[in-house]
């Protein structure tokens, strides 16, 4: 995890090196996430809620064009409600990773952007958790699933965002998966899904550049 981390911080941060030169803002953003995950094993699956976290530098290239890289600390997955035996089942996936977003921004107006770009994204926490024991009893169960999916996940973003003159800004990102993030696949005899998995993630977020 430390070594995720680093990396992802050289990744993002280190960029200011090559632009030394520009007049580059940094900040920090925070938000939540809509979560999914795309395919025939999980369609009747609600999507996950929950955060995100992490830091930016927005690097100029022009007036109306800037690039922006960041690091987000993010939760995904999905989750499902079920009624067995006069029982309330409730499961949860979770699927948490380290966001590496690199955005291009243009603006329409001084305040108003429109931004697109890739994401690289590395698994940072893959469990599956449910309330039901083991014998089929009223219990936490936990299970880690390293082993079924993928440490790697690429995604395409599309958002806007609008900028406040004191620095705060709002934005609203949607990111789609391009990649199959189910490593047990169909040859795999003790993975919980059988075909090919995608994230879906739409966020809202509040932050500041300064």
């Amino acid at each position: 995890m430390k070594k995720v981390f680093l990396v992802a911080a050289v990744a993002v941060f280190g960029v200011s090196t090559t632009f030394a030169q520009a007049d580059f803002r940094m900040g920090a953003k925070a938000g939540v996430n809509f979560a999914k995950l795309t395919g025939d094993d999980v369609e009747d699956a609600d999507g996950r809620t929950g955060f995100h976290v992490g830091g930016l530098v927005e690097i100029p290239v022009t007036e109306k064009f800037s690039i922006q890289p960041e690091v987000l600390y993010s939760q995904q997955g999905l989750q499902r409600k079920d009624e067995f035996a006069g029982t309330t089942v409730e499961s949860k996936l979770i699927l948490d990773y380290i966001n590496i977003p690199v955005m291009a921004k243009f603006y329409v107006t001084d305040e108003f952007s429109l931004e697109g770009g890739p994401q690289f994204g590395f698994r940072a926490k893959s469990e599956f958790e449910t309330n039901i024991d083991e014998d089929g009893n009223e219990g936490e169960t936990t299970i880690d699933l390293k082993d079924d999916f993928s440490s790697f996940d690429l995604g395409a973003g599309i958002g806007a965002a609008y900028r406040l003159p004191m620095g705060v800004f709002f934005q609203a990102r949607y990111v789609l998966g391009l990649s199959n993030v189910n490593d047990a696949g169909n040859d795999s005899e003790d993975g919980i899904f059988e075909d090919d998995l995608t994230n879906s993630v739409l966020s809202l977020s509040v932050g500041y550049k300064f």
